[in-house]
Formats: C-alpha cells, structure tokens, sequence
C-alpha cells in the first residue's frame, strides 16, 4: 500500500506535480490530494493502486521495511532492439 509520504517523495522525484500524477494515474485530483493528506483521509484502494502503479511504470520502486518506507527510482534498462 502506498502512503501519502511515498507518493509526496516519489512525485519529488520524478519532477511530477500532483496534476501530472492524477492525469498518468487516471485518478482525480480531489482523490489525489486525499491520498497525499496526513490528516488520515479515507482513499479507494483502486485508487491507491492507480497511483502506485502510475508510478512503477516510470521506474519507481516503493520501500518497506520494520525500520519504514521509503522511495526508489531506478535507471531504465536499455531496450536491446533500439541499440541496433
């Protein structure tokens, strides 16, 4: 499950605003915003998941672990067939 600290960090990383998302998300920005709130707003978990997978399709890998969450993007691999 994404958190809205993951999405604030990954969106930071990716130079995304919160416009970008919703619109490669396929969400609206009032759910968006919900989702980014702290103040323990209720969110769809589809739209959870649209976010997050909005992001791991632009290289974004989201972190848990007991010690917390966290964000990583990683490089693009390089497609073989356009190396030719």
């Amino acid at each position: 499950m994404i958190t809205a600290r993951q999405s604030r960090a990954a969106r930071a990383l990716l130079g995304w605003t919160q416009e970008t998302l919703a619109d490669k998300a396929q969400v609206s920005l009032t759910a968006l915003k919900r989702l980014e709130s702290e103040s323990g707003l209720e969110v769809y978990e589809t739209t959870r998941d649209q976010v997050r997978r909005a992001f791991e399709g632009n290289g974004i890998v989201l972190l848990t672990s007991d010690q917390g969450e966290g964000v990583m993007l990683v490089r693009a691999k390089i497609d073989s067939r356009k190396s030719s």
